[in-house]
């Protein structure tokens, strides 16, 4: 019985986890690594036709975003995740395969005009909707019996809408039984919409997420009474409130707050406010919502719905489908809340949104998530002050916020509090889904605080569960934070010398009439820059 560490070992993103006994071979998450090019260069290490069965924590993409790439490679097993997860995906896996095949195509217009080769997306809409047609629907709670040696349950994680731990038992030939506990991602509990996360009594082996393990949430403040101020000074500047948020999960839960500000009127003037949410993939995910009441949502969210209120809607809100819809958001003659995807601004419509508010010193950019190094939004919370957008230097004017504490990760007192519910010590717990220190740090945590025998597995670092002992280390070439530092700071630096290249010519062009070839050719240069640097 060997278990395998190939995504999310001293990373945050890209979840993947490979178990084989017998002859048997299963994946617990398939994600996505999260970041610059999320599109590309992505790699399933494994052989995808010998996968039977592939267990998905939940449907956030960086657990379950290379699913399709699995069935385009040969994979025709099945897929087990609760019921809200498989509705999830059936928006989350559309999306990404929209968003790769347009980025494709963007891509390789460009491509063509430079000489460079075709870039080809990782899959294609046949392959997500045909790994869509192997997902198997469960309910929380009930122990299924997978094939012979294999029974697995799914329990609330507190996480997303239908995000869950999964236990499973492995038994190989006459060995004894196995229990290993998937954590997934664990919610910091105490959320408007969705239950808190179920505790676990009894498990052998632990693999478990330490995305904030290296620090605490401060008490969850009042976020609707924190909101409504950002809203006025916004509003009396005459700009808009932009939201980068994830369609699932942080959506829903701003609109739950916003809903507050109104009906609680939380505003002293400005209360008849617009919003809209401008991705398709939100609407799906908020009908998605509307359906998993009993199932997924907190005794408070279902005491609303009993009385006739809905929890995510008020007047004023407004969603945007088409793009022709979206377009026009940007042409309205008033402030108003504009919550668009992606969540870290790396793709979809958010991008047109921040290209039109992000010069204007009104406008309020506020981010209500984590956001991975070296993604545009985490560059924007980390002082940027000119990013490029759709080949064009956008400078950074626009007021940028983050609201503090509203995140979906458990800190490192609630990791532990999960952590520490076990009746007994397990054999091993696999720390995973946390940056290289975050996971060493709190493996030595809770080793230190729990007694445990916990250590941070590196991608492709391989257990023998009979013998709990690694039997093959992978690669520990991690780079260094002071180096990823340097490399931010080379890459505001770089950015920074183009924009000022591409001013010069501008203001030489201006006084010289356009004559000078040694100015072109300079040009030339310049945007052949560009061009690659945005590649």
């Amino acid at each position: 019985m060997v278990l395998e560490f190939i995504g999310a070992a001293h990373e945050v993103t890209g979840s993947c986890h490979f178990l084989q006994f017998g002859d048997r071979h299963i994946l617990v998450d398939c994600g996505m690594e999260q970041g610059p090019d999320l599109y590309v260069n992505q790699e399933i290490p494994v052989n995808p036709s010998d996968v039977d069965f592939v267990f998905v924590t939940h449907a956030h993409i960086d657990h379950s975003g290379l699913l399709p790439l699995l069935y385009s490679h040969g994979f025709r097993g099945q897929i087990f995740a609760t019921r809200a997860t498989c509705e999830l995906c059936n928006i989350f896996l559309k999306d990404s395969a929209h968003i790769q095949m347009f980025e494709a195509e963007w891509r390789n217009r460009k491509a063509k005009r430079a000489g460079l080769p075709e870039v080809e997306p990782l899959y294609d809409m046949d392959d997500a909707i045909g790994v869509l047609q192997h997902f198997v629907p469960c309910e929380y709670h009930e122990v299924i019996e997978i094939c012979p040696g294999l029974k697995v349950r799914f329990v609330d994680a507190g996480h997303l809408l239908g995000s869950s731990c999964i236990e499973m038992w492995v038994r190989e030939d006459d060995e004894p039984e196995v229990k290993i506990v998937f954590s997934g991602d664990i919610g910091q509990g105490n959320k408007p919409l969705i239950k808190n996360p179920e505790f676990i009594k009894e498990a052998d082996y632990v693999v478990m997420e330490s995305t904030y393990g290296d620090r605490l949430h401060n008490a969850p403040p009042d976020y609707a009474k924190s909101l409504a101020p950002v809203l006025e000074r916004t509003f009396r500047r005459g700009g808009n409130l932009v939201i980068p948020a994830f369609s699932v999960g942080r959506t829903q839960e701003m609109l739950y707050h916003l809903r507050r500000i109104k009906t609680e009127h939380l505003m002293t003037e400005f209360e008849d406010f617009e919003v809209y949410i401008d991705s398709p993939l939100a609407v799906e995910a908020t009908n998605v919502f509307h359906k998993s009441v009993e199932e997924c949502f907190s005794e408070e969210a279902r005491e609303m719905v009993r009385q006739g209120i809905n929890p995510i809607s008020f007047p004023g809100l407004k969603t945007a489908v088409s793009s022709d819809e979206s377009k026009m958001i940007n042409f309205i003659n008033k402030p108003i809340v504009i919550i668009s995807a992606s969540g870290m601004c790396e793709a979809g419509r958010i991008r047109h949104h921040l290209k039109h508010n992000l010069w204007r010193p009104e406008s309020t950019i506020l981010f209500v998530g984590f956001q991975v190094p070296g993604t545009l939004g985490f560059n924007l919370l980390n002082g940027a002050e000119q990013v490029r957008l759709f080949g064009e230097t956008i400078e950074v004017k626009a007021e940028i916020l983050n609201l503090p504490g509203i995140s979906g990760h458990a800190d490192r007192n609630k990791l532990t509090e999960w952590a520490a519910a076990f009746t007994k010590p397990p054999k091993r717990v696999f720390v995973v889904h946390g940056d290289d220190e975050t996971c060493d740090g709190f493996a030595r945590y809770l080793q230190k605080a729990l007694g445990y025998n916990a250590v941070a597995p590196y991608s492709g670092d391989t257990y023998d569960l009979a013998t709990n002992c690694c039997i093959r280390e992978g690669d520990r070439t991690i780079v260094p934070k002071r180096e990823k530092k340097s490399q931010k700071a080379t890459s505001n630096v770089f950015a920074r010398l183009l924009a000022a290249g591409q001013r010069l010519i501008t203001v030489i062009h201006k006084n010289e009439g356009g004559a000078n070839k040694d100015l072109a050719k300079f040009a030339d240069q310049i945007n052949a820059l560009s061009d690659k640097w945005e590649r």
